[in-house]
């Protein structure tokens, strides 16, 4: 069996930490660099239903896409939640590794697992990393369908596709529009705005946008045009964040696999389906326009 240090030596080579964004917290939080590791459980959030999961499971490692501290602390004990985590994982003799913003730009990376479970087809990063001459790696990705959908029918594929959660899939826009090319962005994207109008898609999917982003990108799809000059609304679609980045679990643990035959090394590797996004129920409108005092 590998020891920790040989682990995260290979998943350090898949999404190095100085390509994580100034602001963000990765790395290993807790772990002993000699302990064996037989075992590696992946999921995007070190909550401790998660962690519960890992001493239910017997894994040595834990690899989660969110930080456990993203802004530092004063203190883990375990009358706080996430110094609770910290026992738990100490106790049980469990490591944790966070790649977040390191894993969004990597080769494949967090949208790239993204696109792949929407059936898309990457063309480009839709933020090149400049620091990347072959211009693969990067924030989001552009992408094509193998033929063309309606925002609708794109909707539904996602909400089909990506796991369930409370939320489904927002739309903004017309939804028998045509798409023929998409943006995506795994976890929040509402600040990448430009960069997808620059992109000239005809929509973007991403997680967490905001009623003044989204009100404004409309407004400017409404008045502004395509690359050819001609009117090319965008459409945006809204999926939870959660369910968003759970696919990059599935790629990492699949290029851990990989690195573990090729040494011999032997692990099990598991991806968590347990559902970690905050929102548990969702009540569809059912209020009329006409109820709200609208003129008919």
């Amino acid at each position: 069996m590998p020891r920790l240090s040989e682990v995260i030596a290979a998943l350090d080579a898949l999404w190095p930490a100085e390509r994580a964004e100034s602001w963000d917290a990765v790395g290993t939080v807790v772990g002993d660099p000699d302990q064996e590791v037989s075992r590696v459980l992946f999921a995007v959030d070190p909550v401790q239903d998660i962690v519960d999961e890992a001493v239910k499971l017997g894994a040595d490692l834990l690899v989660t896409h969110h930080p456990l501290y993203l802004r530092g602390t004063t203190t883990v004990a375990a009358d706080t939640f996430k110094g609770r985590v910290v026992h738990t994982l100490i106790k049980h003799d469990i490591a944790l590794h966070v790649a977040h913003t390191n894993a969004d730009r990597a080769d494949p990376g967090v949208s790239d697992a993204l696109a792949g479970a929407l059936g898309l087809r990457v063309v480009r990063p839709l933020v090149p990393d400049s620091s990347d001459p072959a211009g693969r790696r990067g924030l989001g990705r552009v992408c094509e369908l193998d033929h063309p959908l309606t925002v609708r029918e794109l909707a539904a594929r996602a909400a089909e596709r990506l796991p369930a959660t409370a939320q489904g899939i927002r739309v903004a826009g017309d939804p028998e529009a045509l798409v023929r090319t998409v943006a995506v962005s795994g976890g929040s994207g509402d600040s990448l705005f430009d960069d997808v109008r620059a992109a000239g898609v005809d929509a973007f999917l991403t997680a967490d946008l905001r009623h003044h982003p989204v009100s404004e990108a409309r407004a400017h799809s409404a008045h502004g045009s395509g690359a050819d000059g001609t009117h090319k609304p965008l459409a945006l679609l809204d999926a939870a964040h959660w369910a968003t980045e759970w696919p990059w679990c599935e790629l990492a643990a699949a290029q851990l696999d990989e690195i573990s035959d090729r040494n011999g090394w032997g692990l099990r590797v598991h991806v968590s389906a347990t559902v970690t996004d905050p929102w548990t129920a969702h009540a569809a409108s059912t209020t009329t326009s006409e109820a709200l005092g609208a003129p008919n």
